[in-house]
């Protein structure tokens, strides 16, 4: 099984190797054909605190570290 990588921009860092990425997404409605925008935010492992806010990361599926954190910072 092939993992998801997503790409995004780091909101917060202020945790122990923990940061918070914001992925965007766009989509076009399916009935009124409209191109919206939906966010969601997820918790990604950083093992060396190496992201700072406003970095732009790739992130990828992995086991869970945490309860919250099931995704790790790739690049």
């Amino acid at each position: 099984m092939t993992k998801k990588i997503l790409k995004g921009t780091v909101t917060s860092a202020k945790n122990n190797k923990t940061v918070v990425v914001e992925v965007t997404r766009k989509f076009k409605h399916p009935f009124y054909e409209k191109v919206i925008k939906r966010s969601k935010k997820y918790h990604a492992h950083d093992e060396k605190n190496k992201f700072k806010e406003g970095a732009v990361v790739s992130i990828i599926e992995c086991k869970p570290f945490s309860k919250k954190k099931t995704w790790q910072v790739i690049e």
